[in-house]
């Protein structure tokens, strides 16, 4: 599935690589005939919109939206387990199922990362919509969320709960969403800072007994596009660029 290639790296942190290639998307998703009208218009409405701002306006929107409270985190397992130790363990699960597939993480990306899940679904073909189907319910949440900020990447999100074919309660969803609290606040996350809780290193507990946490985009933003390894002979696999595979 080419297309959560796609989408993946859209949602992943935009830099100048992807600002320089967003003309040649647009021509990819107007002339792909694998793509419904709906899913085209959703692609382009984001592709568009992010087109006619600085790159540095883009990235700054981002980090802001993203990287300040948990809500709208792109995390999958922060909208299940939060920072409790049940995280830890289902990131060990998820990798164990990469590698099951053949594949393991190469960067320092955390496997619940949502860019590298659908990087992981792009290589699985027929499977790809049952492992979106897997997260569909924390998508509509995010989809919602996002939309409630009035911001354009609910139209990734939507795009993906389209492509899983996931029937979703947008109503209810979007009445539970507006009785939230906002997280993103000064306030709020001064108290969170006030109140977060030790992250031990590696050396000092498992994965699972650990408090997990990512490193900003910021701080990511020098990092090559995640990339695949296989898991039998850590060979990189250097296709992961957009459009490079099917």
């Amino acid at each position: 599935m080419k297309i959560l290639r796609l989408i993946s790296r859209l949602l992943d942190y935009p830099d100048e690589t992807l600002a320089a290639h967003l003309p040649e998307v647009i021509h990819f998703i107007g002339q792909s005939d694998a793509l419904s009208p709906r899913l085209r218009d959703r692609l382009l409405r984001f592709i568009e919109y992010y087109e006619r701002r600085e790159l540095l306006d883009w990235q700054s929107e981002y980090e802001g939206l993203f990287e300040r409270g948990r809500a709208v985190s792109l995390h999958i397992f922060e909208h299940v387990y939060g920072e409790s130790r049940d995280r830890g363990q289902a990131m060990v699960d998820l990798m164990k199922r990469y590698r099951s597939a053949g594949l393991a993480l190469a960067e320092r990306e955390l496997p619940d990362y949502l860019p590298a899940y659908l990087e992981f679904c792009a290589t699985q073909e027929e499977a790809a919509r049952e492992w979106l189907q897997e997260i569909a319910h924390i998508l509509a949440l995010l989809a919602t969320r996002l939309r409630a900020r009035e911001s354009v990447y609910a139209e990734l999100v939507d795009a993906l709960l389209d492509l899983s074919e996931v029937e979703v309660d947008r109503d209810g969803l979007a009445r539970q969403v507006a009785g939230e609290a906002r997280d993103d606040t000064p306030e709020v996350l001064d108290k969170i800072w006030e109140e977060e809780a030790v992250s031990f290193s590696a050396a000092q507990g498992s994965a699972c007994e650990q408090g997990i946490t990512r490193p900003s985009a910021a701080q990511l933003k020098d990092d090559k596009a995640i990339t695949w390894v296989d898991a039998g002979n850590h060979a990189p696999d250097t296709s992961v660029m957009l459009g490079s595979k099917q």
